[in-house]
């Protein structure tokens, strides 16, 4: 079993910035996919960003060139969040699949909100 814990979370004007970070509790031998995803209330959970253990990352269309995720160690996976828009207000999920069998695990959820 894998604990995921997300802090950062906040309010936030359009325009600013936040950085999440998301600790895992314990190292996986096994290769991984490491991210987060975002829920908007009445919306499908989405993508945002994630990271493999070679360090391939891939960023959804709608927040390329404002976030950027990043490996702090090999525990912890952190989002800066610049150029925040309304439109990204969410709760922000962190989640990990474990390869080859895509066993999934996911955090409680920090909310981001985004609003003057």
């Amino acid at each position: 079993q894998v604990q995921l814990v997300e802090s950062g979370g906040g309010l936030v004007q359009p325009g600013g910035s936040l950085r999440l970070s998301c600790v895992k509790s314990r190292s996986i031998s096994s290769t991984y996919i490491m991210g987060w995803y975002r829920q908007a209330p009445g919306k499908q959970r989405e993508l945002v960003a994630d990271i493999t253990t070679t360090g391939s990352i891939n960023y959804s269309d709608s927040v390329k060139g404002r976030f950027t995720i990043s490996k702090a160690n090999v525990n912890t996976v952190l989002l800066q969040m610049n150029s925040l828009k309304p439109e990204d207000t969410a709760a922000y999920y962190c989640n990990v699949k474990v390869l080859p069998d895509m066993q999934n695990y996911w955090g409680q959820g920090t909310q981001v909100t985004v609003s003057s």
